[in-house]
């Protein structure tokens, strides 16, 4: 399968949601249900302060999230989606949404966990790169960063296994492993923020 050269691009998504506004099925898929399961069960805290999750789609792992987070910040690159997550998430005060494509589009405010679920490989290498700059400085000390990647064939950058080995060997300084969990079909990674960190 021929992929992607460099970082995916908000006009991919945009065109994808366009065509097709659940083009992954997460609100009927039982694998992406499963997922989100395993997702909220390997958050060493019952509740965070301040969460962002990262590539939020349609809202519906935020919706389940939220039930975990004092705050959540969610964000997309695409607008579409994001119309669907706010709608998704509109009886939840604590939830705000923004759009923007990481890592150039970085929000500010520092949190005590981030969520990447089925998102950097999506990304180059370089963004990679740059990704692991921002979560040293978003991430509070002891802060939790969960990775979770389909490690299947696809045509993005990287594969799965590629993006979560890069994030973990590029942060190894600041970012310690703290679970590992796979499936047939997917991974999950959490790591926790060590040290302390610089202010953004």
């Amino acid at each position: 399968m021929n992929r992607h050269i460099g970082s995916l691009t908000p006009r991919y998504f945009t065109e994808l949601y366009a065509s097709d506004p659940d083009p992954w099925r997460f609100a009927t898929s039982p694998y992406e249900h499963a997922k989100y399961d395993a997702t909220l069960a390997s958050l060493p805290r019952a509740t965070y302060a301040q969460a962002l999750e990262i590539g939020c789609s349609i809202g519906v792992l935020t919706r389940r999230l939220a039930s975990r987070c004092t705050s959540l910040l969610s964000v997309d690159v695409a607008e579409s989606a994001l119309d669907a997550a706010r709608e998704r998430c509109a009886d939840l005060p604590h939830v705000r949404f923004a759009q923007g494509a990481v890592p150039a589009h970085w929000p500010e405010g520092r949190f005590d966990l981030i969520v990447l679920s089925e998102v950097v490989y999506y990304l180059g290498r370089d963004d990679i790169a740059a990704l692991v700059g921002h979560l040293r400085t978003a991430l509070n000390p002891g802060g939790d960063l969960v990775l979770v990647h389909w490690t299947g064939d696809t045509h993005y950058p990287l594969s799965g296994d590629e993006a979560a080995e890069a994030v973990i060997a590029l942060g190894a300084d600041s970012l310690a492993i703290r679970h590992q969990g796979r499936t047939p079909l997917y991974r999950l990674d959490v790591l926790r923020a060590v040290g302390s960190v610089a202010a953004p």
